[in-house]
């Protein structure tokens, strides 16, 4: 089960016009927290689809992150800061990671890492498609196992986002109902393991 694909791959150029690295700047630059719905497929190299999930989301940049994958099956993404929990219930079992430094080239840090996004990440537009400015991440890490992260904005707003894999895979996600600065609590970004389930430390 790899409905968290988009976690496990860790652990999310100068201008002619107002283009995709402009709004990712713009969205950076003004969003410290934000919620929202998701819905996401996973595609092979042939374009087959493998999965569709769907869920929450929430961050409070730097570094923590809720997700909450309801459908098709429940499992529980947290990160507090210094550890990334990822809980599956169905298998009973918590996988923890330290952060660290890791969450800099990951596709997380896009959107709930710190302002250092282009430390860690080529940035380049890549032009309008379905109402919305793209732009194209692509990691400064040769060792990634990934390949490459789009990012697609519209009226200020984060709307979808794309990730190709070192394994020729396609995760898309798109977003709705998303609040940029809403308050949030600061238990969403803590997780106590629940008794009786398995823990793996990596």
């Amino acid at each position: 089960m790899k409905i968290n694909i988009l976690f496990y791959l860790l652990f999310f150029a100068s201008q002619v016009h107002a283009g995709g690295v402009e709004a990712l700047k713009a969205f950076i630059g003004d969003t410290r927290t934000a919620k929202s719905a998701f819905s996401q497929t996973v595609t092979d190299q042939n374009g087959k689809l493998r999965q569709k999930s769907e869920g929450t989301l929430a961050f409070s940049r730097p570094g923590k992150f809720r997700w909450v994958y309801q459908k098709p099956y429940e499992q529980l993404i947290v990160g507090d800061g210094a550890k990334l929990w990822i809980y599956d219930a169905d298998l009973e079992q918590v996988t923890v990671k330290k952060l660290g430094d890791a969450l800099g080239s990951s596709p997380a840090a896009l959107l709930a890492g710190s302002n250092e996004i282009e430390k860690y990440f080529m940035l380049k537009d890549a032009g309008m498609e379905d109402g919305m400015e793209w732009l194209e991440a692509r990691p400064r890490d040769k060792e990634s196992t990934f390949e490459f992260v789009r990012m697609g904005f519209a009226g200020g707003t984060l709307k979808a986002m794309q990730l190709k894999d070192s394994f020729g895979q396609t995760t898309e996600l798109k977003f709705s109902k998303l609040e940029k600065n809403p308050q949030l609590n600061t238990s969403d970004f803590k997780f106590t393991p629940p008794k009786g389930v398995d823990i793996i430390s990596e």
